[in-house]
């Protein structure tokens, strides 16, 4: 196992971006654990978390010519992670879409670079995929190519309608719906390998495992 992954769960806790207890997700569902990305809110968190998505890009091996952040949570995502890579030898290009068309100045319904070739799509999180299915479309409509996707955390967690489809997660019915990879900085089986190791956080091991069998996808 990578040493990054380990260390990007355990700064998401010191982060209190990942916490333990009891939440309701939109699902319905009772959940021991919570991630909001949206707690990444500082200078120092948010250097700290896109370097961490530079090195999960790199580790990957895909090959991309530029970044796309879906606007809102995705423009900072983009911009930081654009920085962090260049701080490890590898110069790209980025932008983001506006949420309305711009029909004065510059014009357009994307900031940044323009799209073109081998576009990285970068997100928090995948819940439902219509971030990520908007996102394609728009890409593919600039004539470039969606190459994958990349976000913090996947739950590996089956869908609200996943038994209808299967019995997946909403990160492989992207991967099957579009025919692309989507990496992750770290997963559910990662924070059940922390909680093993971690004496402090052990206390939480029991509860999420007894949630990945109930609800964790099974053909990962």
């Amino acid at each position: 196992m990578l040493s990054f992954r380990q260390d990007f769960i355990r700064f998401a806790i010191e982060q209190k971006v990942l916490c333990f207890g009891e939440f309701k997700t939109k699902a319905g569902r009772l959940s021991p654990y919570f991630f909001n990305a949206g707690l990444f809110n500082d200078g120092h968190s948010l250097k700290q978390l896109t370097q961490f998505y530079a090195r999960a890009i790199i580790d990957s091996g895909i090959q991309i010519d530029m970044i796309y952040g879906p606007a809102y949570k995705g423009i900072p995502l983009a911009a930081g992670t654009a920085i962090a890579l260049s701080d490890m030898g590898r110069n790209m290009p980025y932008c983001f879409n506006r949420k309305e068309a711009k029909d004065h100045g510059e014009g357009g319904n994307t900031v940044g670079a323009k799209l073109h070739g081998k576009v990285l799509i970068i997100d928090d999180v995948i819940s439902a995929g219509t971030s990520v299915r908007e996102s394609i479309e728009l890409i593919r409509a600039a004539g470039a190519t969606p190459a994958a996707v990349v976000i913090a955390l996947d739950r590996m967690e089956l869908g609200q309608t996943s038994r209808e489809q299967g019995g997946i997660s909403a990160v492989q019915e992207v991967q099957r719906n579009f025919n692309i990879p989507v990496i992750s900085i770290a997963t559910l089986d990662d924070l059940l390998v922390y909680l093993q190791d971690n004496q402090e956080a052990r206390q939480y091991l029991a509860a999420v495992q007894s949630y990945r069998e109930q609800y964790g996808v099974k053909n990962v």
